[in-house]
């Protein structure tokens, strides 16, 4: 059996940055138990489309939440602390994460020192907006604005944007993603926990590595160029007969090879031969190449290029996308044992072991508090009575 498939993560999470990452250590087979306050939960259950008309199972929460568990707890309680460290025991929780602020860490119970008394070889993570010394909120755009990703899309003369997908978020959950291996594989080798702190911040700002070295060591002013690259051309979005295409000339050979047919002849200029010539006049050179290429479909001018190997693709909206044939066979997929729905997701970096054996299928994303009877009567040895108790007290 894959070791990682007897790991078990205890995660008091909430918004996208770790429950992306708790879905993330899913897809490996990873035993996920998510933690919710009793009253309030997760936000995010209720955003989106009541698609299953039932209040905190909303779409936009599906999206990342699959193969999880779900317990309440109210850890602003001493009771409710008490039942977090028996979980730890009982459970043989490997890795706690929160995504609280660290303001609360005490006050909730969950700081490392508390924990590790608990559980000595914990592994703990806490993931912050501005590092474990700031209280300072951070939502995914607010990083992009402040870590230069906004500054960096767009327009050269338009406003800066964000981008479409919320790459603070999930790339910090890549980055915490490889801190947990990292973590295990350094537990399994001494046997000892724990602490990692993780900022969101610095996450997205080590991003920028050629936008910083640029600048900072050689003065260039970095800044948003839309669809074009500040080193390569041509490289853009141009117009066909019937859509868009997006073409990446990586080289002078493909350069050549695309003067070479009779209709980009036109092209075949020694000034545009090398590289720096085309970036000098790169303006100039687009307007061009949008005219011809819109003399073409952009099934006919896709299938050209593919022929002579220049970098080149429409531009797909998600539902076609989805349809790539190295997307389809990837996707995953939850059912919900209720209603029979079936919801599907995105598919994973890779194919898992985990995932194949299961036939790319994870267990639906739980209900709020689904799994409370299940863990708190089962595992922790809770009687029905004490169980209604605890939740008649607001602890659960």
């Amino acid at each position: 059996m894959d070791p990682l498939r007897k790991v078990t993560v205890l995660s008091l999470e909430q918004a996208t940055v770790l429950p992306y990452l708790t879905y993330r250590l899913a897809q490996d087979g990873v035993q996920v138990i998510r933690l919710e306050h009793p009253v309030f939960g997760d936000p995010n259950r209720s955003v989106g489309d009541n698609v299953l008309q039932e209040e905190r199972m909303f779409s936009y929460f599906m999206a990342i939440n699959a193969g999880k568990k779900a317990l309440t707890l109210n850890l602003a309680e001493a009771e409710g602390q008490g039942i977090l460290k028996d979980l730890l025991i009982k459970c043989q929780v490997d890795v706690f994460a929160t995504n609280q602020l660290p303001k609360n860490y005490l006050k909730l119970g969950i700081d490392y020192e508390t924990l590790r008394a608990v559980k000595p070889d914990l592994i703990w993570l806490g993931i912050t907006g501005f590092g474990p010394e700031s209280n300072e909120a951070a939502y995914d755009p607010i990083l992009q604005a402040r870590g230069g990703l906004m500054e960096l899309t767009g327009e050269p003369d338009g406003e800066p944007q964000v981008l479409g997908i919320p790459l603070p978020d999930m790339g910090a959950s890549e980055h915490a993603y490889g801190l947990i291996m990292k973590a295990l594989f350094r537990r399994a080798a001494t046997g000892q926990g724990a602490r990692l702190d993780l900022s969101m911040f610095e996450s997205t700002v080590s991003w920028l590595t050629v936008p910083i070295t640029l600048n900072q060591s050689f003065g260039k002013e970095i800044t948003r160029r839309g669809n074009t690259h500040e080193f390569f051309a041509p490289v853009s979005v141009f117009p066909t007969a019937d859509g868009y295409v997006y073409m990446a000339m990586g080289n002078d050979k493909q350069w050549a090879n695309l003067t070479q047919l009779p209709e980009f002849a036109s092209l075949a200029q020694e000034r545009y031969q090398k590289n720096a010539g085309r970036i000098a006049d790169v303006k100039n050179l687009n307007k061009e190449l949008t005219r011809i290429l819109q003399k073409f479909k952009t099934n006919e001018i896709v299938a050209i290029f593919n022929q002579i190997g220049i970098p080149i693709s429409e531009i797909n909206p998600v539902p076609q996308v989805a349809k790539d044939p190295l997307v389809a066979k990837n996707l995953l997929k939850a059912k919900d044992p209720r209603t029979g729905l079936t919801i599907t997701l995105a598919p994973p970096p890779n194919m898992t072991d985990f995932l194949s054996s299961q036939n790319q299928e994870l267990t639906f994303p739980p209900r709020f508090g689904e799994h409370n009877r299940e863990i708190y009567g089962r595992i922790l040895g809770y009687g029905e009575d004490q169980i209604n108790h605890l939740k008649s007290k607001g602890i659960i």
